[in-house]
């Protein structure tokens, strides 16, 4: 019997930080080369050595104006901005690598079917099968307004259209079968017309006749990736999910949000392993733990005290600066805001005992010491059952990555956790045969 191997996956963000607030203030950060091509080059060719699964872009379509009620914060202070359309480094990566899976987030609420079916498909193609599509469906006004919207709808109404976007997205990539591309030079057939046909999907939110002007991709459809932590996007992600990206505050809490995602997808008959739960991870390594830990203090001591609660404010969905409980929060939100941030600031209110104001203000916990160690706690949740892999975010980029590659995975090699080389042809492939 194969033994069972973790996932790993890279949070990334075309900005100089992603989910620590003060990393880019670290004078090993680099801010000169974001809009390098050799920056993206550089950290696809860094993760694909250490056998990464794949990487993914975080996204945001516009820049946040919660906090504060501007966005003066959010820019002085390093919020997390994406600076390019991580649809335009996405193809430099997939020229300098050959396994690495690479994924984009795009919106269900915003973006049309055929535009979303026909980019993905564009890159699923040119990178040989190793795209993945994390599918949201945004949650603030902001975006909403940049796309000519009042505001952003009501989160059961966005999953009504995101089941309608991915299932109209689906019926488009099917719109080719197999060997539609004959290119016979000799008969004078380039494409076989009776293996292509119009998709004519229509819902209630979306329409599209297809069919998509290109062929059949390596994997037919993208990976897909998903992060709702709601009742109705745990129920969304059972359907359709084959990676989960979520943020547990304690392997507890992991375990619980695990078992329960899993238990869902039976009434859509998959199967538990079809989907892979990946909580988030950021760390902080040293060759001791006392030199882990001074690391640590000097990259929190980066941190200004108020850009933990702007960078909470976006994700929220509310001004947490004019907030004082959880109530008013949910009262004040709208349709804004998501969830499994929400939760995980609950978890920190209760385990650890502190108020509202406290705990948005409070920074994501790290995981700090030596490879060793951190190879203890990853594989203490992976074999409790907390997870199937994780989501490696990073603090310093991309010294982070650089050290968790040099040093942490070879041990969680040693030990029969995860792959020494890549199984498959397409990202599909290497999540199925680990």
């Amino acid at each position: 019997m194969t033994r069972r191997r973790m996932h790993l996956v890279a949070y990334l963000k075309t900005g100089p930080t992603a989910n620590h607030p003060g990393a880019w203030r670290h004078p090993e950060a680099a801010l000169d080369d974001i809009f390098d091509p050799a920056r993206y080059e550089h950290i696809a060719r860094v993760l694909e050595a250490a056998c990464f699964d794949a990487c993914f872009y975080a996204d945001t379509f516009g820049l946040p104006d919660i906090h504060g009620g501007n966005f003066d914060a959010y820019l002085r202070l390093g919020g997390q901005i994406s600076y390019m359309d991580p649809l335009v480094v996405l193809p430099i990566m997939a020229r300098v690598t050959r396994h690495l899976g690479l994924g984009a987030t795009l919106s269900t609420t915003l973006l049309h079917p055929y535009w979303i079916a026909r980019t993905l498909a564009s890159l699923d193609l040119l990178s040989g099968g190793r795209m993945a599509w994390n599918i949201v469906t945004s949650a603030t006004d902001l975006e909403a307004r940049n796309f000519g919207m009042g505001g952003i709808a009501a989160k059961n109404e966005r999953y009504d259209r995101a089941e309608e976007v991915v299932a109209a997205c689906n019926a488009l990539w099917e719109s080719w079968d197999e060997g539609a591309m004959v290119a016979d030079r000799e008969g004078g057939v380039f494409i076989d017309p009776s293996k292509v046909r119009y998709t004519n999907y229509e819902g209630r939110y979306v329409r599209t006749r297809g069919p998509l002007a290109m062929p059949r991709t390596p994997q037919v459809r993208p990976v897909f990736m998903q992060a709702g932590s709601s009742d109705r996007g745990r129920d969304f992600a059972a359907r359709w999910a084959e990676l989960v990206f979520c943020t547990p505050n304690t392997m507890a809490d992991g375990i619980a949000f695990t078992t329960d995602l899993k238990a869902r997808m039976a009434k859509f008959g998959r199967a538990p392993e079809a989907c892979h739960v990946l909580p988030s991870f950021m760390t902080v390594i040293g060759e001791t733990q006392s030199i882990a830990q001074e690391k640590y203090e000097y990259l929190q001591s980066l941190i200004d005290p108020d850009a933990q609660r702007m960078l909470n404010s976006a994700l929220m969905g509310v001004d947490l600066s004019k907030v004082a409980s959880p109530e008013e929060m949910r009262a004040k939100q709208g349709n804004q805001g998501i969830v499994g941030s929400q939760d995980r600031v609950l978890q920190v209110m209760r385990q650890e005992g502190i108020g509202f104001q406290d705990a948005v203000a409070k920074p994501r916990s790290l995981l700090v010491g030596t490879p060793s160690s951190i190879a203890d706690t990853l594989e203490e949740w992976f074999t409790s059952g907390a997870c199937d892999g994780f989501i490696i975010t990073p603090t310093v980029h991309p010294r982070m990555f650089e050290e968790f590659c040099r040093l942490v995975v070879p041990e969680l090699q040693r030990r029969g956790l995860f792959r020494k080389e890549y199984a498959g042809v397409t990202l599909r492939e290497n999540l199925a045969r680990g």
